[in-house]
């Protein structure tokens, strides 16, 4: 079964801390909110502590549009993603003649040529490797993007796909939108890029290595109907602002654990097999409510409110943070690990997961 090798991260040039965020924030939005002190504990009640961005905030202070915003996002993604490139492949000692695909994920930014080509002018890859960018799946885009790697090496035994995760967040904020979406938006999401290799089970980078990897045993999708409203984008003349319903916290609760059994019982494996929890933190809300609705211990969302506090929500990249955390820190061989991520939709994005 596919394997996943390695996962290196690049983070943003540009740490602020959530301190400096809820000040940012005060003063922006003081003049339409009489409660603004007790709204502005949104940010302290989060638990984030830090997160990173391609720009200042002084940048922000500031109205800027569209067309700059997402000039910035190309910019930025290329130049982080490459070096992201570069990171993953030199820690297994791979070139870039080794690759066969690449799957690029996004949603906060558009770009066509898609970013991988763009990176590609800058990389000696292959001009024959696949190029499949995904955009559009928010939170759950790298889940679902390691969930296509593992197809397509099921497919193709022999390859070595890049999972490329790019998410600059932070040039999605809309200074004139007093709403209490787009505060509690600043209050959660940040900038940050990740890559992951996934390994068909013939492919040659696996070969003379000792140590267990994820292995990717089955994935599963899952669109819940009638929940285009959750959370996503509404695309108006300045660009994209976000929605981000207050019931997440509740559907994850009432819909998340029928969904997790139906698919791993499908599998052989019961909620008290699962060692490792790979989830992405959407906010702490979310974290307690993955924890509530799978009877789970709270040690078993470490990983993902370490990361939480240190980066924020960074879409679709955290999930990747997460999972770096697990191989860093080595698991045993054997153990069982499930990740999930939920995006719009409202969708949940599922992968089952044993160290061998």
């Amino acid at each position: 079964m596919p394997k996943i090798l390695s996962v290196e991260t690049e983070i943003p040039p540009v740490k602020i801390t959530q301190n400096e965020a809820a000040e940012f924030a005060k003063q922006l939005f003081s003049s339409s909110y009489r409660d603004i002190g007790r709204l502005i504990n949104v940010f302290q009640n989060g638990e984030i502590e830090s997160r990173y961005f391609v720009k200042d905030l002084e940048w922000f202070s500031k109205e800027h549009s569209l067309q700059e915003k997402n000039d910035e996002f190309i910019h930025h993604s290329v130049e982080l993603g490459t070096k992201a490139v570069k990171k993953v492949l030199s820690s297994q000692n791979l070139t870039l003649k080794d690759i066969d695909a690449i799957l690029t994920i996004s949603t906060s930014g558009l770009s066509t040529p898609s970013l991988e080509a763009r990176i590609m002018n800058q990389l000696p890859f292959s001009p024959h490797v696949k190029r499949i960018p995904i955009w559009g799946l928010g939170c759950a885009g790298g889940a679902s993007g390691l969930s296509r790697a593992y197809e397509y090496c099921l497919a193709f035994p022999e390859s070595n796909v890049l999972v490329l995760s790019i998410e600059l967040c932070s040039l999605t904020f809309q200074h004139g939108d007093r709403s209490k979406s787009n505060l509690i938006g600043t209050s959660l999401f940040a900038d940050g890029v990740a890559c992951a290799l996934v390994c068909g089970d013939k492919s040659l980078a696996l070969k003379g290595l000792s140590q267990p990897l994820p292995t990717i045993l089955a994935t599963q999708s899952t669109l819940l109907e009638d929940s285009l409203d959750v959370m996503g984008w509404e695309v108006k003349e300045n660009g994209l602002h976000v929605v981000f319903s207050k019931d997440i916290p509740t559907l994850v609760k009432n819909w998340l654990r029928p969904n997790v059994e139906g698919f791993i019982g499908a599998n052989g494996v019961e909620l008290g097999n699962i060692k490792h929890f790979v989830a992405h933190p959407g906010g702490k809300k979310v974290i307690e409510a993955y924890r509530e609705a799978l009877g789970m211990d709270e040690s078993m969302t470490n990983e993902s409110m370490k990361v939480l506090k240190e980066y924020g929500n960074m879409s679709s990249v955290t999930i990747l943070y997460v999972l770096k955390e697990f191989m860093d820190k080595g698991c045993e061989r054997g153990d069982i690990g499930l990740g999930t991520a939920l995006g719009p939709g409202f969708s949940s994005e599922l992968l089952l997961m044993r160290w061998e």
